[in-house]
């Protein structure tokens, strides 16, 4: 058995349909599809905005550097983060000058709103909710408190695509919501994103900055125009952030089986919990209440994390770990330690999840993580 921990499932010919088609008109850059994958997404989630990028990161970045503008913060604002993260999360933090402080974690592995509110000091002007896994952790709990302490909230829903809190999609309750549509995610593509702002005026900033600060982009100037209209300002020092139709392709076929798939993985994480939920030496990362993830990880902790990893390898079985403390890393050991994170971040292990895991595969995946672990 030989069992990795994520294969991207593509449906190859419908793709190569919309790459054609890109190819044949000559457009692949940001322009027809792009639009329609926004339109689409928009009408999936009932966000009121939605902006396709190159991805996750560069939204991530655009969020900050967006509201920054918006409300005039300073160089060195405080945005209060998890240290259990990808390292792009507390990045793009720092990318719009902003210095990321960490808070801890709860029993879903998401942010604890008795730890940010410790955390809060005259400095601080957002908080950062990654959902982990798709995970909805305590968010509604963080977005009262962001409310009634005038932050802004920003989600990283990286790992949230098909995500729903309560029935409804996740990204109503926050400032601005950013998702990955990255390789191995449940919505794969390439690499691209889309980032969805809760107020029009900071979507159309971002959309600016997205492509180097220019009032009309090249779509514009040629579609509504029907010819191609040379002339544009530059208002903004904007960036390259845009996706493209191609990627816009792929999206739109994963998002029609977007559902789909995460109805299999909320399957296979139900044949994980039901093996290994009773045993001693294992704990599975809980789902929040009313959470109904897009279970993009199915987390395990146990003592002996780094020996059991080498198990499973031996035995063909390649699972992950996320993520490593941000904290460890030279440039965020001044953020702040976070005794619930750092304990964390040395027991948990993502076990294979995607499209061609079986429960067979189950089985036997968790019989050695009960063989091989203490």
């Amino acid at each position: 058995m030989t069992t990795q921990l994520f294969v991207p499932k593509f449906r190859v010919e419908e793709c190569l349909e919309h790459v054609r088609e890109c190819l044949e008109k000559g457009w692949t850059g940001m322009g027809f599809k792009t639009v329609e994958i926004e339109d689409e997404w928009k009408r999936y989630t009932g966000l009121p905005n939605a902006h396709f990028l190159s991805s996750a990161t560069a939204g991530l970045h655009l969020a900050f550097e967006a509201l920054k503008r918006k409300h005039g913060w300073e160089d060195g604002s405080e945005v209060i983060s998890a240290s259990l993260t990808f390292v792009s999360t507390n990045h793009a933090i720092k990318y719009a000058g902003l210095e990321p402080v960490f808070a801890d974690i709860d029993q879903y592995l998401c942010l604890d709103p008795k730890s940010i509110e410790e955390k809060i000091t005259e400095k601080t002007k957002a908080v950062v909710f990654v959902g982990l896994g798709g995970n909805t952790g305590q968010l509604e709990a963080v977005a009262k408190l962001c409310k009634e302490k005038g932050l802004s909230l920003i989600l990283d829903a990286a790992h949230m695509a098909g995500s729903r809190l309560h029935g409804k999609h996740v990204g109503h309750n926050v400032d601005v919501t950013v998702f990955s549509y990255q390789a191995v995610k449940n919505m794969p593509t390439a690499d691209s994103g889309m980032i969805c702002f809760s107020d029009e005026a900071d979507d159309l900033l971002a959309r600016k900055l997205t492509w180097l600060g220019i009032n009309k982009d090249t779509f514009a100037r040629t579609a509504a125009q029907g010819a191609y209209k040379w002339k544009y300002d530059v208002e903004d020092l904007g960036f390259k952030y845009h996706g493209n139709s191609i990627m816009a392709g792929l999206a739109l076929v994963s998002l029609k089986y977007l559902d789909n798939d995460n109805s299999y993985r909320r399957q296979l994480a139900k044949w994980y919990r039901d093996e290994l939920e009773s045993e001693e030496y294992i704990t599975v990362v809980p789902i929040a209440p009313g959470c109904e993830s897009s279970t993009h990880l199915l987390q395990i902790r146990v003592a002996n994390r780094d020996e059991l990893l080498v198990k499973l390898n031996e035995n063909g079985v390649y699972p992950g770990v996320h993520y490593t403390d941000n904290s460890e890393y030279e440039m965020y050991k001044s953020c702040g330690r976070c005794p619930e994170a750092l304990r964390a971040s040395d027991e948990i292990i993502s076990l294979p999840m995607h499209m061609g895991v079986t429960q067979q595969d189950v089985v036997k995946i968790c019989n050695l993580v009960k063989e091989y672990s203490r």
